[in-house]
């Protein structure tokens, strides 16, 4: 068995005892051996394996897999420029803590830096955007037994520090795999024997080891609390893993959405009623990244601001936070009952007002639509955001769901690669997959449609309102009057595509929706499809203002 090949067998071989389940590839010459031990891995049923054309789509594929199921997933490249286009997905799985395995096949050091095709300087290439990066070194003959016992090791601890076992912070790890000639097999692939096989002591990685990371003082909050839920997953808030007294604001993709009041965001927009029924105390338990009425909250000098972590890494955008903790006490007499029934009353009031505005709209506008797509989806289904307007629409507007789990991309907030997340999740969640995305987020990431000869085919629906270009734009402050004359070209970004025929075209079904009732019927056809909302961006514009000062005259009532 030549080097190379050895490698690899040993490389996914320590994979699958470290516990991955699922691998995901872009084919290439360099990445050769690791590729067919991964296709050998896969006959064998020892893992899944899911073959992308375009890195970026692999990356992201890999990137929703891991999501999903909280377990590393390696996605593998071959050298040069295909490493770059994982950098999206990286960065995106450090900001929210994916277990993302980089596996990128390198030229040997001999040829590096001397004008040899297809090379460029990949160590270190994501820079502090991963936990851990190493040049793996180049396989060699006559040193078997030292090199099985230190590729095992090295694949261990890539593992542990991607899944963040020992440190609670985990995230994405490059394993630069430099590999020389020849790269096929020179034999059948089979049981690894004799210096090849495992070390004594090498067992699978397990969430159980997970270690208790750092500690901290358990404490009481304030009777007047709200809690501020951001990004990020359920695991992220010891102690708020049940129902809390205190009113809950949460982000669809926090993990504690189902708890929280409807719109909250909305109430925090409205100042003057806000002013009356300020909280004294902010508990922010993931990421916050979607409403700026939050990040004035927490900017408020009169609010003490509290964090609670189950990561070194935490998110204090406006640093105010005056206390990290792990853990937290509160006990219910801690809670001032008719304040937080205040809040509660209120969020009932402004639901009322905006399903006032939202029921007669004809035809169907985004803002509706990511109302009716959360209250039409099955118990039990995933649901993926895409970013920008969408998942700020559910945030607002939909009813929280505890039966339902969310997952957005908000890490680093990014509309690349939306698809191909959903895919990835909708392949290893046992239940239908939905997803809600802007058109310009559906188009960029065409390639995450297409699904090659024997590949797995997802029970994905893809719910895409279609305002033909970059309609959150009209809602923000390039959509004023002022910036009229350039706002169609360099904001607007229309694109003039018909939707159901690029989707159709790369091989999924397709429908447009033109009325609330036919949604239902839609989204119950099962995937994968895509389902189109044709709106209109000034119009989504107009009915946001008129959202907003529904919520404000209902509050004064």
């Amino acid at each position: 068995m030549n080097p190379s090949t050895a490698f690899a067998r040993v490389l996914v071989d320590e994979l699958v005892r470290g516990g991955v389940t699922d691998a995901v590839l872009a084919p290439g010459s360099r990445s050769a051996p690791v590729a067919l031990a991964l296709a050998a891995a896969e006959r064998d049923g020892r893992l899944r394996l899911f073959v992308r054309i375009d890195e970026r789509t692999a990356a992201f594929l890999a990137l929703g897999l891991a999501k999903a199921s909280g377990r590393p997933v390696p996605v593998l490249t071959t050298s040069g420029t295909a490493t770059a286009h994982l950098h999206a997905a990286v960065l995106e799985a450090d900001a929210a803590g994916v277990p993302l395995l980089a596996l990128t096949a390198d030229r040997p050091p001999e040829l590096r830096a001397t004008g040899a095709n297809q090379t460029i300087e990949q160590a270190g290439l994501y820079g502090g955007a991963v936990r851990w990066a190493v040049d793996v070194g180049v396989p060699e003959a006559g040193r078997e037994e030292a090199q099985n016992r230190y590729w095992r090791s090295l694949v261990a601890k890539a593992l542990t520090v991607a899944s963040g076992a020992l440190s609670d912070d985990p995230g994405p790890v490059q394993l630069n795999l430099a590999l020389r000639e020849p790269l096929m097999p020179d034999d059948e692939p089979g049981e690894l024997t004799g210096p090849w096989a495992g070390r004594p002591g090498s067992a699978p990685w397990t969430a159980a080891e997970r270690a208790p990371g750092y500690a901290a003082t358990a404490h009481r909050l304030p009777p007047r609390t709200l809690v501020i839920a951001g990004d990020g997953p359920l695991h992220a808030a010891p102690g708020l893993d049940g129902d809390v007294p205190w009113p809950v604001v949460a982000e669809p993709s926090s993990g504690r959405w189902g708890g929280a009041l409807r719109g909250g965001v909305l109430l925090l927009g409205a100042r003057d009623w806000l002013a009356a029924h300020r909280p004294d105390s902010v508990l922010v338990v993931g990421r916050p990244t979607l409403s700026r009425p939050v990040n004035a909250l927490l900017a408020d000098p009169a609010v003490t601001v509290e964090t609670v972590s189950a990561s070194p890494r935490w998110a204090d955008a406006v640093r105010s936070s005056s206390r990290v903790s792990r853990l937290f006490i509160g006990a219910d007499g801690d809670v001032d009952t008719e304040w937080a029934a205040t809040w509660r009353a209120a969020a009932e009031r402004v639901g009322s007002a905006v399903d006032a505005v939202l029921d007669p709209a004809a035809p169907l506008t985004a803002a509706r639509l990511a109302r009716d797509v959360v209250a039409a989806l099955p118990p039990g289904a995933l649901f993926v955001l895409g970013s920008s307007t969408p998942v700020r629409d559910v945030d607002r507007l939909a009813v929280p769901r505890a039966d339902v789990t969310v997952l957005a991309n908000r890490g680093a907030a990014g509309i690349d690669g939306t698809i191909s997340t959903a895919v990835g999740a909708a392949l290893t969640h046992p239940g239908p997959v939905f997803a809600l995305m802007g058109d310009l987020t559906f188009l960029h990431d065409l390639t995450g449609l297409l699904l090659g000869e024997g590949e797995a085919r997802p029970d994905l629906t893809v719910v895409v309102p279609d305002n033909d270009g970059g309609g959150i734009f009209a809602q923000l402050e390039p959509g004023e009057d002022r910036y009229a004359a350039d706002y169609r070209r360099v904001f607007g970004t229309p694109h003039g595509r018909d939707l159901v025929a690029v989707a159709t075209a790369l091989g999924w079904s397709a429908s447009r929706v033109g009325s609330a009732g036919e949604l239902p019927g839609a989204l119950a056809l099962g995937g994968p499809r895509i389902v189109v909302v044709r709106t209109d961006q000034r119009a989504e514009a107009a009915l946001a203002k008129d959202l907003r000062t529904a919520a404000t005259v209902a509050l004064r009532a």
